[in-house]
């Protein structure tokens, strides 16, 4: 068994033991308010993370390209309640106009 297939299979193992940790330290018992509170947000903050490190960071630096002006149009179109097909497409043709223009 290689290295890497052995750390696939610890990362799985660990995660499984977090998940199942929850559940049996609770023992069927609600959470509290204030801790589901937390938990729901979890998702939509960590989801923004990834987007962000993905259009801003480049590893060294901050980068502000063409896909900030995407992300821009498509967070309008989302903000504006447009159907998501018509804010993939206009945030994607922003970006290639933007990149069209610039280069």
């Amino acid at each position: 068994m290689t290295g890497l297939w052995l750390a696939v299979l610890l990362v799985g193992a660990v995660s499984m033991t977090l998940k199942a940790t929850g559940p049996v330290l609770l023992g069927g018992e609600e959470l509290p308010a204030a801790l589901q509170r937390v938990v729901t947000l979890m998702a939509p903050t960590l989801l923004a993370a990834l987007i962000a490190t993905q259009m801003f960071g480049d590893g060294r630096s901050l980068t502000v390209d063409a896909r900030a002006v995407g992300l821009a149009v498509g967070a309008f179109g989302v903000w504006r309640k447009w159907p998501t097909l018509l804010v993939v497409v206009l945030g994607a043709a922003a970006t290639a106009l933007t990149r069209l223009v610039t280069s």
